[in-house]
């Protein structure tokens, strides 16, 4: 493997970049991406929609999926499906705590990721199962799920790109890695729902399954963990499942819930997709939804928090000390 330094940057770059392009991710200025959500086309087409409207109101058809850091992230998680570095022959240095040296402008990255979803959804205009209604209603996105790729808090101007989102009107899901602990905790503007990706119980299991780029990752996610307490907005620990991998050690997972404190916990199962295939997973690595509902009930048991929602296409469970979820409603 090529190490990546000054030289080589623009070449893995490059790399990364027509991967992305292959995979019809649609590329926008410097750093970010706009990629269209499979449940987007499942509420276009078919009437099904995600487990996110389900819960929490989001409209799958008005959902926009970007990053503001396409390239960059602080893990190497095995079981993520996106393409890293390594898999095209690269092999990353520590990532700095600034990577992207010259970020784009925040009310650009909206604009142009708007458009971009309009050019996703352009090709849609003769499918001959479209619900006509709702395409018209998905020219005019009413959501954004700031993820997709990548670690969203590596971008510098991130609270001022919520803004720029809910300026619009629009609502805001941002979902992190949890290893930038400082940059959440000063955010100019919150979300209008914070995920934070919780993926191992304890540091062994994050060293072996997460392969952070830093040496202080454990600690940086305990840090976040503890910041979730100070958001005023609904806050959500996302437990990306493993059976054989991180699925076990219910009780550590349960004493990280009660330091967070957060509004949602949302055991779900890893799906066998993507380049986690290449990475020694195999099938039998991917959690039933029965198993992922045990699972959920037992850190029921251990939490106080209750079930109150589930989502078996997606193999997913929401525990919650709610009754039932809030509705998100723009910042």
């Amino acid at each position: 493997m090529a190490n990546v330094g000054v030289e080589a940057e623009s070449s893995w770059l490059s790399l990364m970049a027509g991967r992305l392009k292959a995979e019809k991710y649609q590329l926008v200025g410097r750093h970010s991406a706009v990629k269209k959500c499979s449940w987007l086309h499942q509420s276009l087409v078919h009437g099904r929609v995600c487990y996110k409207q389900k819960f929490y109101g989001i409209q799958s058809h008005r959902c926009l999926q970007m990053t503001p850091s396409a390239y960059h992230c602080t893990l190497r998680c095995l079981f993520c499906w996106r393409v890293q570095p390594e898999d095209l022959g690269f092999k990353s240095p520590p990532e700095t705590s600034q990577p992207i040296k010259t970020p784009d402008d925040p009310d650009f990255i909206v604009e142009e990721s708007i458009k971009a979803q309009r050019r996703i959804l352009s090709g849609y205009k003769a499918h001959e199962n479209l619900d006509k209604a709702r395409y018209e209603e998905a020219l005019n996105p009413a959501h954004a799920a700031i993820s997709l790729t990548g670690e969203p808090t590596l971008y510098p101007r991130l609270g001022e790109l919520i803004e720029a989102f809910h300026r619009r009107g629009m609502t805001t899901f941002l979902v992190s890695n949890a290893t930038m602990p400082e940059t959440l905790l000063n955010l100019s503007r919150e979300p209008s729902q914070l995920y934070l990706s919780l993926h191992a119980p304890t540091k062994e299991v994050f060293q072996r399954v997460c392969r952070p780029l830093t040496s202080r990752g454990w600690t940086e996610v305990c840090q976040s963990i503890e910041a979730v307490k100070s958001f005023s907005c609904p806050t959500v620990l996302r437990l990306t499942l493993v059976k054989g991998l991180n699925m076990s050690l219910a009780e550590a997972y349960a004493r990280l819930i009660a330091r967070a404190e957060p509004t949602y916990v949302e055991p779900k199962a890893y799906m066998w997709v993507g380049f986690s295939r290449r990475r020694g997973l195999r099938y039998e690595h991917m959690p039933t939804h029965r198993e992922v509902k045990a699972f959920a009930e037992k850190l029921a048991e251990l939490t106080g928090y209750r079930l109150i929602g589930e989502a078996a296409e997606s193999r997913v469970a929401l525990l919650s000390r709610l009754h039932e979820p809030l509705k998100v409603k723009a910042g």
